[in-house]
């Protein structure tokens, strides 16, 4: 018997749809009208029986049918992209990894190397941004995103909580006869005083709020860039102790205080619901996962 099937392009309309949450959004992804759009979901209930939105002023939500079958719909076109990828022979023995500079530099250039032996099949690329990516619209598999590890449509793992304390170069430290309390710290240039984390940081150590007030608000837009600044001397960077345990264990930091920062958030590995049981991504979770894990992986 053969299968009873929707048309597929109605089927694709509402996959986009339901993800959307927005006739519009979905729309501008797949290069049609709205009313192209409109006429497809149209198409698609009348096949089903039953109304699959909830047609609201400026906005849709799914019905009862339509939250049962939006789940079954993306995996469905997860599972024929990857198909057809692996039967091009080419993007299924690939991996995109979406991240920020100082997570590649940092930590993921010092360990990829073990995935690669595990499973050099798969060609690891890296797409170092600071901007969050569209999974839908991006040829990328997986990021790695800060936050609270919320995002909605995303699976999230943290990895580790962003934790941060200043740190320095241990001759500047020496240039005003060592740094024994962290109002010394305000005898020095100060690496992006307008981050958040060094207001955070001064109120934990019962410093007052406007400790920075009046200087500069230069930005160098990465911690990896203020970790080079600071070991060549030039101030004291604020950052992600997780990041700099090589650093700090060959001298080339000082961390002058145990007293550190955490305001809940981390670093998290996110994907595509859809997509969770693609094998390219099915190896990079299980092995950074166990990575992480490792005795002396983040220090």
């Amino acid at each position: 018997m053969a299968l009873q099937l929707p048309p597929l392009t109605a089927i694709r309309v509402f996959e986009a749809a339901a993800r959307h949450a927005s006739f519009t959004k979905a729309a501008a992804e797949l290069g049609m009208t709205q009313a192209a759009v409109s006429y497809q979901i149209k198409l698609l209930e009348e096949r089903v029986g039953a109304p699959l939105f909830l047609r609201r002023p400026r906005q849709v939500a799914l019905t009862e049918v339509g939250r049962r079958l939006a789940p079954a719909a993306s995996e469905a076109f997860a599972i024929l992209g990857e198909a057809y990828a692996a039967a091009r022979g080419g993007s299924a023995g690939t991996l995109c990894v979406s991240t920020v500079l100082t997570f590649a530099s940092n930590w993921l250039a010092r360990h990829i190397g073990s995935f690669q032996m595990r499973h050099p099949g798969i060609a690891v690329r890296l797409d170092t941004s600071s901007r969050m990516v569209d999974f839908a619209r991006e040829d990328v598999d997986v990021g790695i995103r800060s936050g609270d590890g919320t995002w909605p449509g995303l699976v999230a793992h943290r990895l580790f909580r962003a934790q941060y304390t200043p740190m320095l170069s241990p001759k500047l430290a020496e240039s005003i006869g060592g740094v024994k309390e962290p109002a010394d710290l305000l005898k020095l240039n100060i690496l992006d005083p307008g981050d958040i984390w060094w207001k955070r940081w001064f109120a934990l150590a019962g410093l007052p709020a406007d400790s920075l007030s009046g200087r500069p608000d230069t930005s160098m837009g990465s911690q990896a860039y203020e970790a080079s600044a600071a070991m060549a001397g030039q101030g004291v960077a604020i950052l992600t102790c997780a990041f700099f345990t090589s650093e700090l264990a060959e001298g080339r930091l000082i961390q002058p205080f145990d007293l550190i920062g955490d305001d809940g958030q981390g670093y998290w590995l996110v994907y595509p619901e859809a997509r969770r049981n693609a094998p390219n991504i099915r190896a990079f979770r299980d092995w950074i996962l166990a990575e992480i894990a490792r005795p002396g992986s983040i220090g």
